[in-house]
């Protein structure tokens, strides 16, 4: 079966945005988030379209269920489409000069009419067209054999909101053994901001050192000390139970952070370090076959990357 499953994800400081999602099949996923504007919501739609090889019927069918999740958001609010839609749109944007500029990476293939139509239709600006970037950042697929790249994946918005985005690029350095790359957007949309109370981890003296009698006899030397200067500094004053308790309180917490310090907290290991050293040297093996200037020389690293898994 092929990988049509799709997943969104929320940093945890906007998932108080969120107003709901919806699955519509494998291949298409929704979510709505509330936006500092009052009545207008954010929605990101992430699909993953049929390749070229599929038949004319399936290709219909997706784009028609794909257009109506388009036109169904009753607010007509900010809306982000985004995913593999398998469409190079190419330089020429004759026709489809109000969703698109020039700054694209190829020539059109079959599916690009489909998708441009969709844009157009809804008024969604395709983002990779947009900023000049070198080629490398504007690829978003390569090829098992690395001699075919294209610009396939792509992050669309709605035109009135246009100039909130700042760029679209490809991270190539993003690992995650697929042959396709991480494509980013930036815009300048905010998010409802929902403010948590954050609990407040107090920290602990370490008391274990109590224990050893040189330790324990220097405590209460210090601790001696304090309570005589404290005693002295209001000899002969007017003292209230507050003041008191404050000057008690000072003493004891300042001769435990002088000689007792804090408890170190040692958290449990969730990845080891052989893990780490495995992820480090996957990362060199793909920056060796981004960084290769000939077909031979990334076929070289391409199947020593192989060999070792």
């Amino acid at each position: 079966m092929p990988h049509i499953h799709k997943n969104l994800h929320l940093f945890y400081q906007t998932q108080n945005a969120l107003i709901g999602w919806e699955s519509h099949e494998p291949r298409i996923i929704k979510d709505s988030c509330e936006t500092k504007k009052e009545g207008m919501s954010m929605n990101a739609i992430q699909c993953y379209a049929p390749t070229n090889d599929y038949n004319e019927d399936a290709k219909d069918q997706f784009y028609d269920r794909l257009q109506s999740i388009v036109e169904k958001d009753p607010t007509k609010g900010f809306t982000i489409l985004v995913g593999d839609l398998n469409a190079k749109v190419g330089m020429d944007n004759t026709r489809y000069e109000d969703i698109m500029e020039r700054q694209a990476s190829g020539e059109r293939d079959k599916n690009d009419e489909r998708f441009a139509n969709l844009c157009a239709f809804d008024k969604l600006v395709i983002g990779g067209t947009i900023f000049p970037h070198k080629r490398i950042h504007k690829i978003t697929w390569t090829s098992p054999d690395h001699t075919t790249q294209n610009q396939i994946d792509h992050i669309c918005i709605n035109k009135k909101f246009r100039r909130t985005m700042d760029y679209v690029r490809t991270k190539r350095g993003a690992d995650i053994a697929s042959d396709h790359h991480l494509l980013v957007a930036k815009t300048k949309s905010k998010l409802k901001r929902y403010w948590t109370m954050r609990r407040t981890i107090s920290q602990k003296f370490n008391t274990a050192f109590l224990r050893d009698t040189d330790k324990l006899n220097k405590f209460q030397i210090v601790l001696s000390n304090k309570f005589q200067a404290f005693h002295d500094l209001l000899n002969g004053e007017g003292t209230t139970m507050e003041s008191n308790w404050k000057g008690i309180k000072e003493a004891i917490t300042s001769t435990c952070h002088e000689v007792l310090g804090h408890k170190k907290h040692h958290h449990k290991e969730w990845i080891t370090v052989d893990t780490l050293d495995k992820i480090q040297e996957r990362q060199n093996k793909k920056a060796a076959i981004n960084t290769s200037r000939t077909r031979a020389e990334k076929a070289r690293s391409k199947q020593a990357s192989e060999e070792e898994h």
